[in-house]
């Protein structure tokens, strides 16, 4: 499913759970999953790795075909920038990453210098 996400499409949100320190990642990917629960750890069917899920308020209805949820996961492939920081996205990154500092339940997240991989300012020691 697309991971350009619409703000309405997460409103339900109530809490988002990380995996891992994303203060050490530039930029995360984001999907909306049709998953069985609205709270609880997502089984992961992709390459590469999860390293966050949301979780859903009881206010979230399933869907009245499937009975699912939409919830939104972000993870990282084997080629992003965190394992492969000199490889295709060394700079810019694919049109469903975000920073992971902006993101928020209910907030759909940006991108920002740092995510794009803008050179950092060199530090002057003196």
């Amino acid at each position: 499913m697309s991971a350009l996400i619409a703000e309405d499409e997460i409103v339900h949100e109530v809490g988002l759970v990380w995996l891992e320190d994303i203060g050490r990642l530039d930029y995360v990917r984001q999907s909306l999953d049709r998953l069985p629960t609205r709270r609880g750890r997502p089984a992961y069917h992709r390459d590469g790795r999860m390293v966050g899920y949301a979780l859903l308020g009881p206010e979230a209805k399933p869907s009245r075909s499937s009975g699912t949820f939409r919830r939104r996961v972000f993870w990282l492939l084997p080629h992003d920038r965190d394992t492969a920081p000199d490889g295709l996205y060394a700079s810019g990154t694919p049109a469903e990453a975000v920073d992971p500092r902006t993101l928020a339940p209910g907030s759909k997240g940006r991108k920002t210098e740092r995510s794009e991989g803008e050179p950092r300012p060199a530090r002057s020691y003196g």
